[in-house]
This record gives structure tokens, C-alpha cells and sequence, in this order.
């Protein structure tokens, strides 16, 4: 089985983590662990989709999130890789997972409401209904 998980910052990558260990054999499940850096904006037309300048601060801490979730997830047995992908974190989810081929994305819900919600837009409730395969989302705590 491949999985996506989708991280977001430390407390959905504990949470997700956790949920991995106790619903999948680890020798039976390959995991990309996957962070995605959104853009202000759309980038200026004569440059590349993926320029985002305003992202370069936050790499490092991207990058410390998703080798630390997948040492632990190594650590419990699974084969891990990760990556850090820019762009609009819903269509990332999805374009990750078909290209992929992932049976399934993992992701976690803040259960954010009203103005914040529409605000911020509900990725998880998006995966679910446009990912081409199964989507569970942990709820925070």
C-alpha cells in the first residue's frame, strides 16, 4: 500500500504519524511524507509556476518537519521518503497522489469553522471529494 501522508506542522505530523503506526503494518506499507509550501500568489507570468521567494524561510523548518516524521515512521518499520512541493496545497495533495499512484492520502483537520474556514479553506474536506483514491483525515485533538 502506498500513503501520502500530508503534514502541516508538528502537532498534525505527530497525529498522523501515530494513526500510521496503529492502522498499517509497516512492512506492508510504503509512506511519503509531504509538505507543501502555498505561494502568496501566482507567480509573475515570464517566471517558473514554482517561484516563491516569499517561501524561502520557511524551507528549513519544512524540511526539519518532514525528516523528523519520517525518522519516526522509519524507526516503526516503514519505508519512508519525503518531499517538499510549492504550490496550492489542495491540487499538490491530489497531483502528488495520482502521479504517484498512492492508495491513499492521510491528512489532518484543524475543524477550523465559519469566517476561518473560509478563510483558509478546508484542504482536508477538499481532498476528500476531488482525490482520485481514498482520503482519512485525523481530527485534531
Amino acid at each position: 500500500m502506498k500513503v501520502i501522508l500530508g503534514v502541516d506542522d508538528t502537532a498534525s505530523a505527530t497525529e498522523l504519524t501515530q494513526a500510521m503506526v496503529r492502522q498499517f503494518r509497516a512492512e506492508a506499507t510504503e509512506v511519503m511524507v509531504l509538505h507543501v509550501l502555498q505561494p502568496i500568489g501566482p507567480a509573475p507570468p515570464q517566471m517558473d509556476p514554482g517561484y516563491a521567494p516569499e517561501l524561502e524561510g520557511q524551507r528549513e523548518r519544512a524540511r526539519t518537519l518532514v525528516e523528523h516524521t519520517a525518522k519516526e515512521l522509519r524507526q516503526a518499520g516503514f519505508k519512508t521518503t519525503v518531499q517538499i512541493r510549492i504550490g496550492d496545497i489542495r491540487e499538490v495533495l491530489i497531483d502528488t497522489a495520482k502521479d504517484w499512484q498512492a492508495d491513499l492520502i492521510l491528512v489532518g483537520s484543524h475543524g477550523r469553522r465559519g469566517l476561518q474556514r473560509f478563510l483558509l479553506g478546508g484542504v482536508a474536506e477538499f481532498v476528500a471529494r476531488h482525490a482520485g483514491c481514498s482520503v482519512e483525515i485525523v481530527r485534531s485533538r
